[in-house]
């Protein structure tokens, strides 16, 4: 009797704790959710600021105290931006061109030493990898002067060369990601291929590469946003405004006393257009990229 009493007492108990962690369940989703929308809008908040500028009339570009919305929409500033007194369309090439030649180089440059350093062995390439990661700890400001100095002397001021040839020799942290990609793919399939005769290179053109495309896709789109908005090494070594590239084309609307705002967020928003359609159509493989290249074990 005492068993059929206490039986029945036992089973709201346990009702009770699973409605109760249910509802912990639900507020902890809800203040997930509230703080991603929060976040949202933070990164939000600025591009949108970027668009509605760009469509205010230049009275509303000086008002006091600055208004979120324009009374009209002009959206002439966009053909007055790029069509205006500064050359767009030989910005636009220009930019092309040394983004173009930084991308081959960086691939080029970094799939060899990252190959080497996941599946060659050798002496000493721990401390190799190691001093190879400490550059990245090295401000890329020390190495301005220097690098000036010695492009100088070799007379590539106001050219190309001292924004492309560098990008040829490796980039640090690139390497490092496709290391790590590396090593997530099998060791069975290199020594199959090693068994059939394939040089090291034919491994590397063959096997590595068709299955490093998310890391590949991941690097392409950090190497074009890098130098697509490159803009300091740019001002240092070019002098000529027809060698000019989209970031200082931008940087030519501010003026000695005005800076026409909504021009230039016009023309910033359509050299905005190539980095989102591109991040939009290889979005899952960058993340893909991203992801795996954090879980090597080795």
């Amino acid at each position: 009797m005492l068993l059929e009493t206490a039986r029945p007492a036992a089973t709201p108990s346990r009702a009770l704790t699973a409605a109760q962690a249910e509802r912990v369940r639900r507020i902890r989703r809800t203040g997930a959710y509230l703080l991603l929308v929060i976040a949202t809008a933070v990164f939000v908040l600025p591009f949108l600021w970027m668009i509605t500028t760009s469509l205010k009339s230049d009275a509303e570009n000086l008002a006091f105290p600055p208004e979120f919305l324009p009374s009209s929409f002009h959206v002439e500033n966009y053909a007055r931006g790029w069509s205006g007194s500064l050359p767009f369309n030989t910005f636009l090439i220009n930019s092309v061109l040394i983004t173009a030649l930084s991308m081959l180089g960086n691939l080029v440059s970094c799939v060899l030493p990252a190959y080497a350093f996941a599946r060659l062995r050798a002496r000493a390439a721990g401390v190799m990898f190691a001093l190879m990661l400490a550059t990245m700890m090295i401000p890329r400001e020390i190495t301005l002067v220097p690098k000036y100095i010695m492009f100088a002397n070799l007379g590539w001021v106001d050219t190309y060369l001292p924004l492309v040839v560098p990008e040829f020799f490796g980039v640090a942290l690139y390497i490092f990601l496709l290391r790590q990609f590396f090593t997530t793919i099998p060791q069975e399939l290199i020594d199959a291929a090693r068994i059939d005769g394939a040089s090291e290179l034919r491994i590397l053109w063959r096997v590595m590469l068709p299955l490093s495309k998310p890391a590949i896709a991941s690097i392409m789109l950090f190497s074009f946003v890098g130098n697509w908005n490159q803009y300091l090494e740019s001002v240092i070594y070019l002098r000529t405004t027809d060698k000019f590239t989209i970031p200082l084309g931008l940087a030519m609307f501010s003026g000695q006393y005005a800076t026409q705002y909504n021009q230039m967020m016009a023309v910033a928003l359509i050299t905005l257009m190539p980095i989102l359609i591109l991040f939009f159509i290889a979005q899952k493989t960058f993340i893909k990229g991203v992801t795996l290249t954090g879980i090597a074990g080795r």
